[in-house]
């Protein structure tokens, strides 16, 4: 069925923000509707992250309204919200390529548009990133103002509060809008939010302050004690004005961030007046406009493509469980055993499986919001208390907890259990959320036990083999997406440390894989067999210990051996490759590759196209097994 595009007159006129500047306030509106049903109908299109840019359609056309993009900096935090603002900024042609191989990236990107100063597909950078856009512009750098938009829950991060205490310092000119999507206040400071508005919108801004203060005096007495326990409320929130004036921010708020008629006065007021540092706070919905998505436990966070009309998303089945799942589920078995297991994770609960975990084990399962820093060392704390903690992370989040997985954990010993999520390549999210790194900065570091499953079952046995290990910290990774479709052991039996597997017996050569492109090694197998050069597979399992005794067997009965990982080099083969030098197996020629992610970072596709791009796919495996033997093909076998 093809796809009924909404009808979008005033849209349709809008090639970059500076279309903008000529419409009233109304045609905004209609605009603000037009941009939604955009929005949704793309996004259905091509899948992706709904919910956060419908929330911020009428911020996104205020702020484009208002400032002067791109000679103002627009930075979005978290950048998944940007899709309106792409619409807005001259690529609502390619809209409908979003996440696609070749096609407009999912986040902001400095490369695709200079509406995209800086590109934040992780969070909490915006502050200091616009902080230093106004620094720069103060020195002589690139003009314009410093506009970071922040959602609550990247302000839970450490690092969007060091920004905001530098900014406070300087005193410079700075906007901080933090959208915040999830206050239950919402609905009932509606009015209230609306009155302070028009008081902020016709005040100069250096006297904002003793106006949001003042301004209960002026209403009517009944409604004057209601007004002020409100306001107190608001002020005295963990994140509300009363901390942001500490650290040298004046507070605007909280405005309803749906409400163009507040929205406007008060930016157009604040670019004309601000001096310093402004907050302003304003208040959204996820999946605004959108029933299917405001209705859903995400909020529309991340979907595949759906129909528009039912928000039934059109989802490929499979037989085989996630990767994600059996997860969850083994770590479920392991804790209706062991009381002292606990699950950990910064703001993905859904993406780690620790939703399900907490289902059954709420007391033990803590989401401590976007802080993987806190999250490695709050479980460097509770293993030093005898727990027995599980960090489940994704591979690109837990490269900001690298300091505290070498000073907090490693160095002490602690026995952390690392469940590392989206190892490898990942598809639509691109070179930001590839898991390339971890098998090199995890296994670099002493005491340090590294795994990989290469299927399913696997990862089953290494979530007990995490369970039974007390020494100290132990990783396990694994990929997004479904498994392979092996049979699932009911239990995981723990595996001993430092110990690979052969899966095939061959001749000549050994593929030692770490990880699941075991699949795509079994396949370049199959076809080597059919012509007649069957090689050895084995599966490392652990790229910290190194099954020496495993590595050096296959040194010695074959004339070649090749590596292959889905992590960066640095990694797996570079360990191999030291132990075979360490052990002088190179002084008697022996032929050595190893497989690893190219030196670059890929943009998004599919999965299996990005493993291609990066020749770690069956047909490149095999002709890897060829040049290594100097071989330049061999017919099939009849």
């Amino acid at each position: 069925m093809a796809e009924t595009r909404p009808a979008t007159p005033l849209l349709d006129r809008v090639h970059s923000p500076s279309d903008l500047k000529g419409l009233s306030d109304r045609e905004l509106h209609q605009l603000a509707d037009e941009l939604r049903a955009e929005t949704i109908s793309a996004v259905s299109v091509t899948g992706g992250h709904l919910g956060a840019g419908l929330g911020v359609v009428e911020l996104t056309v205020a702020l484009h309204a208002v400032f002067d993009t791109p000679r103002d900096k627009l930075i979005w935090d978290v950048s998944h919200q940007c899709y309106p603002h792409k619409i807005l900024t001259g690529r609502r042609d390619r809209i409908r390529t979003l996440r696609m191989e070749g096609g407009l990236s999912g986040f902001t990107k400095r490369s695709e548009s200079p509406f995209d100063p800086f590109g934040a597909a992780h969070s909490s950078t915006s502050i200091s990133a616009a902080l230093g856009f106004a620094m720069a512009a103060d020195l002589g750098g690139d003009p314009g103002d410093g506009i970071a938009v922040i959602g609550d829950g990247s302000m839970s991060a450490g690092m969007a509060f060091e920004a905001m205490n530098n900014a406070g310092a300087l005193k410079k000119r700075l906007f901080v809008v933090l959208n915040d999507n999830e206050m239950s206040i919402a609905p009932p400071v509606g009015a209230l939010s609306s009155y302070l508005s028009r008081l902020y919108a016709e005040t100069p801004v250096q006297d904002l302050k003793e106006v949001a203060k003042g301004f209960v005096s002026l209403l009517p007495s009944a409604l004057q004690e209601g007004a002020k326990r409100a306001k107190d409320m608001l002020k005295g929130m963990a994140i509300g004005g009363t901390l942001f004036e500490a650290l040298g921010f004046t507070y605007i708020g909280p405005i309803d961030g749906h409400d163009l008629d507040q929205l406007l006065p008060i930016l157009r007021t604040l670019k004309a007046r601000a001096t310093g540092p402004v907050l302003i706070h304003v208040l959204t919905k996820k999946g605004k406009g959108y029933g299917p998505a405001e209705n859903s436990p995400d909020r529309g966070h991340a979907r595949a493509k759906f129909d528009v009309i039912t928000g039934e998303q059109k989802k490929t089945p499979s037989n085989a469980p996630s990767y994600t799942k059996v997860f969850a589920e083994s770590l479920i078995r392991e804790a209706e055993r062991d009381d002292k297991i606990v699950g950990i994770t910064a703001a993905m609960p859904d993406g780690t499986g620790l939703d399900l975990f907490a289902r059954h084990f709420p007391r033990r399962t803590f989401d401590v919001g976007i802080a993987e820093q806190h999250a490695v060392t709050f479980a460097a704390g509770l293993a030093a208390g005898g727990m027995k903690p599980f960090c489940a992370l994704y591979s690109t989040f837990l490269q900001r907890g690298y300091d505290q997985v070498v000073h907090d954990v490693a160095i002490q010993r602690l026995p952390v259990r690392f469940a590392i999520d989206r190892a490898g390549l990942v598809g639509a999210d691109g070179a930001t959320h590839a898991g390339s790194f971890d098998i090199g900065f995890l296994a670099n570091l002493p005491g340090m036990v590294v795994m990989a499953a290469a299927d399913e079952a696997e990862l089953r046995h290494m979530v007990a083999t995490a369970v039974a290990h007390d020494e100290g910290p132990i990783a396990f990774r694994f990929p997004r997406g479904e498994g392979m479709g092996v049979e699932l052991p009911a239990d995981g039996t723990p595996l001993q440390i430092g110990k690979g597997r052969i899966l095939r017996e061959g001749a000549r050569v050994a593929i030692l894989s770490f990880g699941t492109r075991m699949a795509e090694v079994l396949k370049a197998a199959e076809s080597l067999s059919a012509r007649g050069l069957a090689p050895t597979v084995a599966d490392a399992r652990f790229a910290k210990p190194l099954d020496r005794d495993l590595i050096l067997r296959l040194c010695r009965e074959h004339e070649a051996l090749i590596c292959v990982e889905e992590g960066a080099v640095g990694g797996f083969g570079s360990h191999v490759a030291q132990l075979l030098a360490d052990e002088g197996v190179f002084d008697r020629g022996f032929k050595f590759r190893s497989m690893v992610l190219p030196d670059t970072f890929i943009d998004q596709a599919s999965p299996e196209a990005m493993y291609s791009i990066a020749g770690m796919d069956a047909p490149q495996i095999e002709a890897k097994v060829l040049n290594v033997l100097g071989i330049a093909s061999i017919p099939q076998r009849a």
